[in-house]
């Protein structure tokens, strides 16, 4: 099968897309409305996710060019490609949650068809599990909270012995002074 060079450069583009991706979530669009689509578009782009409609053959071929294997059978129908070079989970956690607060799983408008993270290929369950993760933000905030409680906690210690010791201190003065 012969392929013109501009469906060549296509396909090296989708290559170069699939090996840099940190996260990649292949979804089916059937039914979503423009309106729809231009949110969820807007919504990917704010959170530093590409996304754009793939002819399924293209990105077989590409996929294939860059030795990814498991895609190929949930390449029917619509599909569009969503993929982050920077976060794993950005684009599993906005479509997923996009999908959520418009009620579009339960219509079966925009379905997770698989996705990818660091070159590894994961199924829905497996993309819906990862957009529950926290951000990369409240797990640090996290951290540094739980970093910060013990030094919280002896500084409180500390008080309490200094706040005891006035109240020892009053109660003797106050002693002294009605005898």
């Amino acid at each position: 099968m012969s392929v013109s060079p501009a469906k060549q450069a296509i396909v090296a583009k989708l290559k170069d897309q699939l090996t840099s991706a940190k996260g990649v979530v292949l979804t089916s669009y059937k039914g979503l409305t423009v309106a729809q689509d231009t949110e969820l578009r807007r919504e990917l782009r704010a959170n530093g996710v590409t996304y754009h409609v793939v002819k399924n053959t293209m990105l077989r071929l590409a996929a294939k060019d860059a030795g990814i294997e498991g895609l190929d059978s949930h390449l029917e129908g619509t599909t569009a490609f969503a993929f982050s070079a920077e976060d794993a989970v950005a684009p599993a956690k906005v479509i997923c949650d996009f999908m959520k607060k418009n009620k579009l799983e339960e219509a079966g408008i925009l379905t997770v068809k698989v996705g990818m993270v660091e070159g590894k290929v994961i199924d829905e369950k497996e993309v819906k599990a990862l957009a529950s993760l926290p951000s990369r933000e409240e797990l640090i905030a996290k951290l540094l909270g739980s970093m910060n409680a013990p030094i919280s906690n002896t500084v409180n210690v500390l008080q309490g012995v200094i706040r005891n010791a006035v109240y020892v201190l009053e109660a003797v003065r106050a002693q002294k002074a009605s005898a």
